[in-house]
């Protein structure tokens, strides 16, 4: 009893602290003792939920884990999708360019999770240099477009293979890492992409990047308008989405699932590890190397600023809010992280408090995602029983 009440008072004056730079004194302390009368309510839910006097009583946890909803999600994802799919398509009429630009932006993030969760998600290693395959992608059509002229078209499949590259070479470096030393050597990864286009003025333009890059264009016919972007990334987020679920439901992807699981039973029943990690880190490069070309094609201009590991941050928040391993959601992810900011854009000094909480809220009641499927490993077992 002592432990909880310690803890409550130190949730307490850490949410005061946290407020009060924002708030001043009398609100930091108001909201504080509304969020600790909401622990308090919590507690007393955890309490009764085993009492003799509510045998039938479920745990709030519980039922969100167990939502109708959610699982209705899973059920009827193949209609679902279509009618996003339609909706989505038929969206930007009547929009201005404003809503437009963020549905691009969304795309465009959309496409770097797919990508981050074939390594994430599906295969289970923790890549916190996924950026810089980004970075590789955007720098590959800006140097090659302004020394050689290279188009849009034909830089997309030398972006990918380039990033995949890329990929490829950091799989084989970290294959004896696991966990938080195959983060840690990916974080640095990514320090020296940064640097190095920090540094190499005479080749990426240092600090004041890369100017003038060709837009895409058809013939005589240029992309030029926002309507024009959002639907070339809506046409690389539908190409993304039908190769990873193929690959997700082959024979590669139930390897990835398995070395997602267990590592060492993965090998010991015959999966070649050391092949399918590094196929992971090189497929899901590509994608990052795709969505770097389009970024740098729509902005025609590209620095290092914007390849941060914030962006990586945002990325696998967007992966691990809408669930692992899910497709659907993670492009739900990319959707709530991209838009729901801008819709409270005038709380702006409050966003990133309520992301965090956001965050935590739903690591809490919802541990594998939005459309996470927790019984994935169960329905394995299963499935290898019944083979």
């Amino acid at each position: 009893m002592f432990q909880k009440r310690f803890k409550t008072i130190f949730i307490g004056l850490w949410f005061f602290f946290l407020l009060l730079p924002f708030m001043g004194i009398k609100k930091a302390g108001l909201w504080t003792g509304v969020i600790l009368t909401g622990l308090g309510l919590f507690y007393t839910i955890n309490r009764f939920r085993s009492s003799r006097y509510l045998p039938g009583l479920e745990s709030f946890t519980g039922q969100i884990k167990a939502s109708p909803f959610f699982e209705g999600l899973k059920r009827y994802q193949r209609p679902i999708a279509i009618g996003a799919g339609v909706i989505i398509f038929l969206l930007p009429a009547g929009m201005n360019n404003y809503y437009i630009d963020i549905l691009t932006i969304t795309g465009t993030y959309a496409l770097l999770a797919l990508g981050l969760n074939i390594v994430v998600g599906m295969t289970g290693l923790l890549d916190l240099g996924y950026v810089s395959f980004y970075a590789v992608g955007a720098y590959s059509y800006g140097i090659l477009n302004k020394s050689m002229g290279l188009p849009f078209w034909p830089a997309l499949l030398v972006g990918a293979f380039l990033a995949a590259l890329t990929g490829a070479f950091l799989g084989i470096v970290t294959l004896r890492l696991r966990g938080d030393y195959l983060a840690i050597v990916t974080l640095g990864f990514l320090m020296i992409v940064h640097l190095v286009l920090n540094n190499w003025d005479t080749l990426t333009g240092g600090p004041n990047g890369i100017l003038g890059i060709a837009r895409p264009s058809i013939g005589g016919f240029v992309f030029s308008r926002p309507i024009h972007f959002f639907y070339l990334i809506l046409f690389l987020n539908v190409l993304a989405i039908i190769v990873i679920s193929r690959l997700n439901n082959s024979i590669i992807g139930r390897a990835w699932i398995a070395i997602r699981e267990d590592e060492i039973a993965a090998e010991a029943m015959g999966i070649n590890v050391t092949k399918m990690k590094i196929l992971a880190f090189t497929l899901g490069a590509s994608w990052a190397g795709l969505a770097g070309v389009f970024f740098a094609g729509r902005y025609s201009f590209i620095s290092p600023e914007s390849f941060t590991f914030f962006e990586t941050v945002l990325v696998l928040s967007m992966v691990v809010l809408g669930g692992m391993g899910s497709i659907g959601g993670v492009i739900l992810g990319a959707a709530l992280l991209t838009i729901l900011p801008e819709i409270f854009r005038e709380f702006q000094d409050y966003r990133m408090l309520a992301f965090g909480g956001a965050m935590v809220l739903v690591m809490i009641f919802r541990p594998q995602g939005l459309i996470g499927n927790p019984r994935r490993k169960v329905e394995l077992i299963e499935e290898q029983e019944e083979v």
